[in-house]
């Protein structure tokens, strides 16, 4: 298993190495969608960091299966295009476009502050990059880098129940047992008193459930008459399940982004009569309740310092090769696929761009 801080000498020795390469063109792989439900791996050169900035060596990376599917299947709404973009894509939708957001490395050049440091960056699959210093945060004492690439999901959830704001003591679902589900599960059970239950329409999640220590059940054994209910399952089935779980004053948070799908709901039944309220959440701002204290930084760490608990590791149900991706995306991004968190590798070596490859940005 890869630790987290362990670059000591050998980040030293990396470094080295890539000064001394210097006079060479640095190679950059990253994924690429090129259009709808088809990616490659593609080259580019990479320039010398500048002051402020950091070169930095992908370790490991994972693919969010909700909002990077939609973009591999090319569902991004034209009136979504720019509020769609993650904040180091390159190209634009449908493709070609490079996106993603779960990125795990280790700085090999930059400021002595975070040279040979483990770090998290909202960046896509690429094996190396050069970003502002700015943009990375180094992984907290206790927070592997093989665990650490949660901290994208675990930030949109831990901004989910901030703002739901559920209470000590409150009935809690979360239906869609996906990786944000199951994260927005494992926040909220950690309040004193609380009865959180996990719907899905998986079997298999119950063992998810058991591991991080809240109950399971299937849409037609769900408990009703809730206080709180969190939808996650990017499915109109769901958002139904989740209305009609709720009990009178209840509010319904709407964490699915469906894209480009119109949603059909029983809003005509007992919608008015229990006085529900749906409303939506999203990471993009920081909640409203937070941002006294909070700003995008503050709350990407904290969101790392809570990828401690080794029980999370039970959302990793997938692993391959970095290169291995543009074959695997279609299985991924398929509505059938039942991973919840599919991990990248990358190798850690350095090589020159190819004559082919294209001139950084």
């Amino acid at each position: 298993m890869v630790t987290q801080n362990r670059a000591g000498h050998n980040g030293r020795r990396r470094l080295k190495r890539a000064t001394s390469a210097e006079s060479m063109s640095l190679c950059a792989r990253a994924f690429w969608v090129t259009r709808p439900g088809s990616g490659e791996v593609r080259e580019q050169t990479l320039a010398a960091p500048a002051a402020g900035e950091a070169l930095v060596q992908t370790l490991f990376s994972a693919v969010s299966r909700g909002t990077e599917a939609l973009v591999f299947q090319g569902r991004v709404p034209a009136s979504e295009v720019e509020r769609m973009r993650c904040p180091h894509q390159e190209g634009s939708f449908p493709g070609p476009v490079k996106y993603g957001y779960a990125n795990v490395g280790r700085v090999l050049e930059g400021s002595s502050e975070l040279c040979g440091r483990s770090v998290f960056c909202l960046y896509p699959h690429q094996d190396r990059y050069v970003v502002r210093e700015a943009a990375l945060v180094p992984l907290p004492d206790g927070v592997p880098e093989e665990r650490a690439v949660l901290a994208a999901n675990m930030e949109t959830a831990l901004n989910a129940l901030w703002d739901a704001r559920p209470l000590a003591g409150d009935r809690i679902s979360v239906v869609g047992g996906g990786v944000l589900g199951c994260l927005c599960a494992y926040l909220a059970s950690r309040l004193p008193g609380v009865d959180v239950e996990l719907v899905d329409v998986r079997s298999d999640r119950a063992d998810v459930a058991a591991v991080l220590g809240f109950r399971f059940a299937l849409p037609a054994q769900a408990t009703p008459e809730r206080d709180l209910v969190l939808h996650a399952s990017a499915s109109q089935e769901g958002l139904r399940t989740a209305l009609g779980l709720a009990a009178s004053d209840a509010e319904i948070i709407e964490l699915s982004w469906f894209g480009d799908r119109e949603v059909a709901l029983p809003l005509g039944e007992a919608f008015h009569r229990r006085r529900l309220s749906l409303r939506s959440s999203q990471v993009g701002g920081v909640s409203p309740h937070a941002r006294r204290r909070f700003d995008h930084r503050a709350r990407l760490a904290l969101a790392l310092s809570l990828c401690r608990d080794p029980a999370l590791d039970r959302l990793f149900d997938s692993e391959s090769p970095f290169e291995a991706l543009p074959e695997l995306m279609p299985e991924l991004a398929a509505p059938t696929s039942g991973v919840l968190c599919h991990r990248l590798r990358y190798s850690q070596t350095e090589e020159p761009c190819s004559a082919s490859a294209s001139a950084a940005t």
